[in-house]
């Protein structure tokens, strides 16, 4: 009988040994854990220094991004098809920011050895080719255009966006303003490109893209902004707002709250008194918002984006901020 106990209190004790982990092997797994935690932090994408740098937002909602690594891109001359007539060069450019492969037009004036450049923003819904219309009509008065394909063909969810904001994770509207900063660097290293005289330009949506780059880039000459406006999010007391979170996000992507950092660099707006998407009460209220230098034309289509009927105030402009 005792023998029979024996066993089986020993067939216990290696069962138990079998699963028992030594002091010296916890040690060294938590020794581990930490470890890991540590490369965890100091490679945790949010912590770099890199492109892939951190945002920010103040209280007031203005958005920062750290300094911007010298842009890498690939460029390969194609076919002009949207204008074959022209003796325009035309490359396809293609640059990395934020994680996503960003693709761009440039379209250089013929017989321009120091062209005059400016990133072009179409509306949302729009292609890079779909926007050769207005990069044309901006070539034959002598600017270079680079033009992208934004993210999401510069379609916004600010509802999906703001609950990344407050999950602490990057907005996808934040991604697409840094890729309108790297786009002006890509432009500046053109050698075609003389560097000391860009400006951005934007229509619909795009133009409000144009706008808070325009405020975070201060190389840029100015912004025109076509069909455009800000959403009036001033008009909103802080103090009463219910959610400090969505207040905080909702005032860093409107094209308002950027506009007194805009000067020197100046703001153009040119709009249609019967716009049908965005009204022209909305782009009198931003005009009204902004400090000098400022300038507004109206045409009175009811269309909404670039018309033939703005070209005379847009090359007026062009020229007083880049010649």
């Amino acid at each position: 009988m005792s023998r029979q106990n024996s066993g089986k209190k020993e067939s216990k004790r290696k069962a138990s040994s079998g699963t028992r982990i030594s002091k010296p092997t916890i040690f060294l797994l938590g020794f581990l854990l930490i470890l890991m935690g540590f490369f965890g932090v100091l490679y945790n994408p949010s912590n770099s220094t890199g492109d892939e740098a951190p945002w920010k937002v103040s209280e007031a909602g203005i958005l920062s991004f750290p300094d911007r690594e010298k842009p890498v891109f690939t460029a390969q001359e194609i076919e002009d098809v949207y204008a074959p007539e022209s003796s325009d060069t035309l490359k396809l450019l293609s640059f990395e920011s934020k994680g996503e492969k960003i693709q761009a037009l440039l379209r250089i004036p013929a017989n321009s050895s120091s062209s005059l450049g400016l990133v072009l923003l179409p509306g949302a819904g729009i292609s890079k080719e779909a926007e050769q219309g207005l990069a044309v009509e901006l070539s034959k008065m002598g600017y270079a255009t680079l033009t992208l394909d934004q993210r999401n063909l510069g379609g916004i969810n600010i509802e999906k966006d703001l609950e990344l904001f407050k999950a602490g994770l990057e907005p996808v509207e934040y991604n697409m303003i840094y890729d309108a900063l790297k786009a002006s660097d890509v432009l500046a290293a053109q050698p075609e490109i003389n560097p000391e005289k860009l400006a951005i330009l934007g229509e619909s949506n795009g133009g409000r893209f144009a706008v808070l780059a325009c405020a975070l880039n201060p190389s840029l000459k100015g912004v025109i902004g076509i069909s455009t406006a800000g959403y009036g999010t001033e008009e909103i007391d802080s103090s009463l707002a219910s959610d400090s979170e969505a207040y905080q996000f909702y005032r860093s992507i409107d094209p308002d709250t950027y506009l007194s950092t805009l000067p020197p660099a100046k703001l153009v707006l040119i709009h249609s008194s019967n716009d049908p998407v965005i009204s022209h009460d909305l782009a009198l209220r931003t005009f009204d918002l902004a400090k000098e230098p400022k300038a507004m034309y109206n045409v009175t289509e009811a269309t909404h984006g670039y018309t033939a009927s703005m070209r005379p105030y847009l090359e007026k402009e062009l020229a007083l901020l880049l010649n």
